[in-house]
């Protein structure tokens, strides 16, 4: 582990207007990392609410800074909308030095999590506490594993951070199956029956803050009546009770990967990643 007592941490999520729990992983992450006392300090900022990224650095007054987006994939918005709003590129710029000297402080421009490769340990941890220990628990030896996205034709890397993952699972051996599955994309939710190999299913929404995509769309995807959801939604209820059996197939769903607490691992690595690098362009470190 490097020092990082003279750094600052930037985390970065999109939040939103409309859903209160959009911000609320990006808060989490960003209490434990300053109980753990790494850095000199944590800072968040927001595409959608304030604090917002075009401010954020006002705020800091470390010598490093590392700045780490809390997004799924590589995109419109860690490519050109961040990178704009903190002044690190220009309007329309996608190439840029992701380490530089600005204003007397040596800024790390992160990549985003969701496409880390220790995300893969996040998933599985997610997987495996909603399906639990008991005695009616099945093996993930007799489970396929999906990941679930949003995936979308205007982006293609979208959907290669949730298949990158699904790879990695699929090499540690331990899924009977593991797919990616999509709501615009084939292949869809809704053919988790027909690609699903065992009788036990798990869905892991990898987004990272639930919403109406994860507490709604998903589950009417998977089978459930909107009905149903809408009623349990409005109640404060889960909109989807595990195990529940659709179609011959026990399903287990997950709460979105955003708040899983592995996940501060996964910003302490892209930050430890980003370092490295520094070190090895030649900067001070």
């Amino acid at each position: 582990m490097n020092d990082f007592s003279d750094a600052a941490l930037v985390l970065l999520g999109h939040g939103s207007t409309l859903n209160a729990d959009s911000s609320s992983p990006t808060w989490r992450h960003a209490d434990e990392l300053r109980r753990r006392g790494l850095f000199a300090q944590v800072v968040t900022g927001f595409w959608k609410e304030h604090p917002y990224f075009c401010g954020v650095l006002r705020g800091v007054f470390a010598s490093r800074v590392f700045i780490v987006p809390l997004f799924i994939s590589e995109g419109y918005f860690t490519e050109e909308i961040i990178p704009r709003e903190l002044g690190l590129a220009e309007r329309g710029q996608t190439e840029f030095p992701k380490i530089q000297q600005r204003d007397g402080r040596e800024v790390h421009y992160c990549g985003p999590v969701g496409t880390h490769p220790s995300m893969c340990r996040v998933l599985m941890a997610r997987a495996g506490e909603v399906v639990g220990t008991g005695c009616d628990a099945p093996k993930p030896s007799d489970t396929s594993l999906f990941v679930a996205g949003h995936g979308t034709s205007n982006n293609e890397n979208s959907r290669r951070a949730i298949e990158d993952q699904v790879l990695e699972i699929r090499r540690q051996g331990l899924y009977h199956d593991v797919h990616a599955i999509f709501m615009e994309e084939d292949p869809r939710i809704q053919d988790v029956h027909s690609l699903a190999e065992t009788k036990n299913v798990v869905v892991v929404p990898f987004f990272i803050s639930d919403g109406l995509h994860s507490f709604e769309d998903i589950p009417v995807m998977l089978g459930e009546s909107e009905e149903v959801v809408c009623t349990r939604f409005l109640k404060g209820q889960p909109t989807w009770v595990n195990a529940t059996e659709k179609k011959g197939r026990r399903i287990w769903y997950t709460r979105s990967i955003g708040d899983e607490p592995r996940l501060a691992d996964v910003i302490i690595q892209r930050v430890s990643d980003s370092a490295a690098a520094g070190i090895a362009a030649g900067f001070a470190g």
